[in-house]
């Protein structure tokens, strides 16, 4: 028989083993390890050596947020292009042609560059079209037959400082030997106070044109040569050396 206070310590060890062999006895229960052997869970794949042991893993690195695009102004629109400038070459036709008007030289040429106005004549003052009235070196002269409707050229007239071509390529300042030349042969002329004036082309290229004008032509010269009548290729002539002052285009 034992004694009371043996019993009792016998009664206390067994208490104090039962957890663990309650433990043990608990089955599919793996003891956990300590904490310095906790691992991540294995991922499909190889393994990372890289991969950081821990029990939770790192936070995926934050997706940085697009940023919007600059504003952009739109393109300012293309400038409308110059319209061409008009030929300054006069021809027996179009707006120079014998049908011609005064409305034709206005839609031509823009209408506040067309007037009709007063210009000097050999009898005197007349009326007539002016294209560039404000622009010596664009200033041309436009005669009618019709006067009062203002149409049916009658004559064109290139002078003063004015940079017009007429037919042929006849200029302003163009030099006698030059002029004949364009004709192809020598021409006549007579002589008046310091100028002269194409009396006879003698069947050269510029006799007849296309278009069905006539050019007329007075030239400057040096010399008084009133009253005399002579051809182009006259040496007394060549020498007061004249050039073209004024070009007559009619019908």
């Amino acid at each position: 028989m034992l004694f009371p206070w043996v019993r009792i310590a016998v009664l206390a060890s067994l208490v104090s083993l039962l957890p663990a062999a309650a433990a043990a006895q608990i089955p599919g229960q793996p003891p956990e390890p300590p904490d310095s052997q906790l691992i991540d869970p294995p991922t499909d794949g190889p393994a990372r050596q890289d991969r950081p042991r821990s029990r939770r893993s790192a936070p995926a690195a934050p997706v940085p947020r697009a940023e919007p695009a600059p504003f952009m102004a739109p393109a300012a629109p293309r400038a409308a292009a110059a319209p061409a400038a008009a030929p300054r070459t006069v021809a027996c036709s179009g707006v120079f042609a014998k049908e011609s008007t005064h409305l034709k030289l206005a839609v031509a040429f823009d209408s506040k560059n067309v007037t009709f106005a007063e210009v000097d004549g050999d009898g005197g003052k007349m009326m007539a079209s002016v294209v560039y009235p404000s622009d010596p070196k664009r200033r041309l002269e436009v005669l009618w037959q019709n006067e009062g409707a203002r149409s049916d050229t009658s004559v064109i007239v290139i002078s003063g400082q004015s940079g017009w071509t007429g037919p042929r390529g006849l200029k302003l300042g163009l030099p006698l030997v030059a002029l004949e030349k364009l004709n192809g042969k020598p021409f006549k002329l007579k002589g008046d106070t310091k100028s002269v004036a194409v009396a006879d082309w003698q069947g050269g290229a510029l006799d007849k044109l296309p278009g069905g004008c006539k050019v007329g032509v007075h030239l400057s010269a040096d010399a008084d040569l009133s009253g005399k009548d002579m051809l182009s290729n006259d040496a007394g002539l060549r020498a007061a050396k004249p050039k073209v002052s004024e070009i007559l285009i009619g019908y």
